[in-house]
């Protein structure tokens, strides 16, 4: 039987900046945003489904009567954009990689029996029609708000954030889980250390709404960062040794980082880390399908856990 979790929450940040947490943070349990203006509402990414997404929108209009007139997506996964079809007034902007994988993603065969089912219900395709390369400002009133590609692939190959100097807030997508294990397989293990410490960990952000888990401050930066160290250790030992990604999963106890949610993930990450070491560019196309079908068999045959 399927755990049962919470229901979304709204963390009020101050000054018209609030997080939508939805818990437990799991495979398509992301976190939303939004930031409400006199004239209208800044969305930041939508959810995995009809139902989620749907409890979104109703949440925003309980705090505002001003509608959502920009939608911004932080990267091209599904868990932050299947949903933008149900913020049908909105500008839906994100970087040029974004929609492009959205819209290649129309045409990939669905992964069966590697995620427990869900209802996805009524979400049909709806791809960003503004589209930047390397960041655009928003404004909420007077308020700057940042929106900034990080330069490299990383949790993707288009992950965007958005920053608010003056509130020293940061919309971080998934370039962070917090609680969770951080996922690669579609970006970039070096380039998301680069990002974090060259991009994100500069900005000195007080207030950071990761993708998936609580809002968090720094610490989760350099729990982070320890972890993709890990996974790039393991590997090389992994390669050395001749084991694949797989028996090298197997093989490793995660020691500090087993307690942290998707712990399947680290055979993901080690296909990526693995292709890089031997001279992959990042970002480099890898069998996505494959590496998920072996997450599965690392987690004992059982599909992964999905309650979105």
């Amino acid at each position: 039987m399927t755990t049962a979790i919470g229901a979304p929450r709204v963390e009020d940040l101050g000054g018209g900046l609030y997080a939508y947490i939805q818990p437990d943070g799991s495979w398509m349990i992301n976190n939303t945003g939004f930031l409400v203006g006199s004239n209208g509402v800044v969305a930041i990414d939508t959810c995995s489904t009809e139902r989620r997404t749907r409890a979104f929108a109703d949440t925003v209009v309980t705090l505002t009567a001003a509608p959502v007139r920009t939608l911004l997506n932080t990267h091209s996964h599904p868990d932050h954009t299947a949903g933008n079809s149900w913020f049908p007034g909105a500008t839906i902007v994100a970087h040029e990689r974004t929609r492009a994988e959205l819209i290649a993603a129309r045409d990939l065969p669905p992964m069966d029996g590697v995620f427990e089912p869900i209802d996805q219900g009524d979400v049909p395709p709806a791809p960003p029609f503004l589209t930047y390369t390397r960041g655009v400002t928003l404004w909420v009133d007077d308020l700057r708000c940042e929106v900034r590609h990080v330069g490299t692939p990383a949790h993707t190959t288009n992950d965007s954030v958005l920053w608010v100097p003056e509130r020293s807030v940061l919309y971080a997508g998934d370039l962070l889980f917090a609680g969770g294990t951080p996922f690669l397989l579609s970006g970039s293990i070096s380039g998301a250390i680069a990002a974090l410490t060259h991009v994100i960990a500069p900005l000195g952000a007080k207030t950071i709404v990761p993708g998936h888990g609580p809002v968090c401050g720094a610490e989760t930066i350099d729990a982070t960062l320890d972890y993709l160290r890990f996974v790039q250790d393991v590997a090389r030992r992994g390669v050395e040794a001749g084991l694949s990604p797989l028996d090298a999963a197997r093989e490793t106890d995660l020691g500090d980082y087993a307690g942290w949610s998707e712990p399947e993930r680290i055979v993901g990450n080690l296909h990526r880390a693995y292709a890089e070491i031997r001279g992959a560019e990042p970002g480099a196309p890898l069998d996505i399908p494959a590496a998920f079908r072996e997450m599965v068999v690392y987690n004992g045959g059982r599909p992964l856990t999905c309650r979105a």
